[in-house]
């Protein structure tokens, strides 16, 4: 071969060689997966539970008649506070002042009654007494006819007597229940507080709510002093929770303010259970009482929140973005291979394990790891890895589809305003 012809062949070659390197790095750039990175770092985390309710007095009494009557005079309005002990309705009176005076007239009429057979029985018992006394001196004088029929005229007035006490016990009790209904056409205060209801009016006919609380409902007194908020906590959050428990309070009618409470109370059972015991729904929540410390002075009861329990705070811990948290099929190796069967008694299959993608030398590896509480926007690291080392923290699409061992590139900066 010429000389010629041999640096042809090798301009050839290397033109060749060039070629194929050129492919191969081009598809090595087109097999890395774009993702955003984060380090792992330690930061404070406060783990939290958000529940919505309503606020609510801690003490409200529904005021309600106890006896049928047109309602006479209204002392007070919707919103005014009042004191215990304070009139605030009167009924019309005219039907049980009349029992009174028919009872009154009916208890004077026994009385004296009792007197007549008080002293028709002490009247027999002298006439008794004397028959015996002759008997006893001069049985010829007194038969024992006579002796009968003067023991049987006291007994008789004995009976009458006690009876007419009976009926005088029985009338001091009518004149009683007459009294006492009459007293019932004034209504007071039962505790001092706002009217937070007013529900009639005057000229209505006040009726016992013997069925029904709204039936007889005339108003609603309320004790501000102490103000709850009762929030309905899912079953899965609600063990987390604690008496005691610092809790930020938002009033949507108080908005950018938030108000600090304390759990006062939890139920111990769900609220969402029908009178068999099963469940009418398929959440079942709980009832948690919020007490608030400092409450607004104008709040109102049913007015809407929405309560943020802290449950844990961990402070200056390993954390990670939550979207980073995923699970894999994962084979461990070593010690751990042997520590750990990968294999479920029924079908064999490998056990799915908690972790993260780790990044080392632009390649992604996946790693377990055991997390604590979750705060906002990140979970506390308990194992599985250093503070400093380089994570898969997005997209989520991006972490769903990633494989182990996979070449991974992070995504450039954008400037503001721009979508990657």
């Amino acid at each position: 071969m010429s000389r010629g012809a041999k640096i042809g062949l090798g301009v050839v070659l290397t033109v060749v060689v060039v070629g194929v390197l050129a492919a191969i790095g081009s598809n090595r750039g087109k097999g890395e997966v774009q993702v955003r990175m984060e380090e792992v770092a330690r930061r404070n985390l406060v783990s939290a539970v958000t529940a919505s309710g309503n606020i609510e007095a801690k003490s409200q009494v529904d005021l309600q008649s106890e006896v049928t009557a047109r309602i006479l005079k209204i002392h007070v309005k919707e919103g005014d506070l009042v004191t215990r002990g304070q009139l605030l309705v009167e009924l019309d009176q005219v039907q049980f002042r009349g029992a009174v005076d028919r009872a009154t007239a009916a208890l004077t009429s026994q009385q004296a009654a009792l007197i007549q057979a008080r002293a028709n029985r002490d009247q027999a018992r002298r006439a008794l007494d004397r028959v015996l006394e002759l008997k006893r001196t001069t049985p010829t004088l007194v038969s024992d006819e006579e002796v009968e029929m003067a023991q049987q005229q006291f007994d008789v007035s004995e009976a009458v007597f006690k009876s007419s006490e009976a009926q005088v016990q029985q009338s001091q009790a009518s004149l009683r229940e007459a009294q006492d209904n009459l007293a019932r056409t004034r209504l007071f205060a039962p505790i001092s507080g706002r009217v937070v209801r007013l529900a009639v009016e005057e000229g209505e006919v006040a009726v016992p709510g013997t069925f029904s609380r709204d039936v007889g409902l005339l108003m609603r007194i309320a004790d501000l002093s102490v103000i709850q908020a009762t929030v309905k906590v899912d079953e899965t959050d609600v063990v987390r929770l604690a008496m005691g428990d610092s809790v930020s309070v938002e009033i949507d009618a108080f908005p950018d303010t938030a108000f600090v409470g304390r759990v006062t109370k939890i139920a111990n059972s769900a609220a969402a259970l029908s009178a068999t015991g099963q469940s009418t729904d398929r959440a079942v929540d709980f009832e948690v009482e919020v007490t608030l410390e400092n409450p607004p002075a104008d709040v109102r009861p049913d007015l809407s929140m929405t309560a943020r329990i802290i449950t844990d705070v961990r402070d200056n811990v390993l954390s990670i973005p939550i979207i980073a948290l995923t699970a894999r099929a994962h084979t461990p190796t070593g010690d751990a291979a042997e520590a750990q069967p990968l294999a479920d008694s029924t079908g064999g299959k490998v056990k799915e394990r908690e972790g993260v993608f780790v990044v080392e030398n632009g390649i992604a590896m996946f790693r377990p790891v055991r997390v604590g509480i979750a705060g906002d926007e990140h979970f506390e690291v308990l194992e599985g890895l250093r503070e400093g080392e380089t994570i898969v923290s997005g997209s989520y699409q991006a972490i769903r589809d990633l494989a182990d061992s996979t070449a991974v590139k992070k995504i450039a900066d954008q400037p503001a305003g721009t979508t990657p």
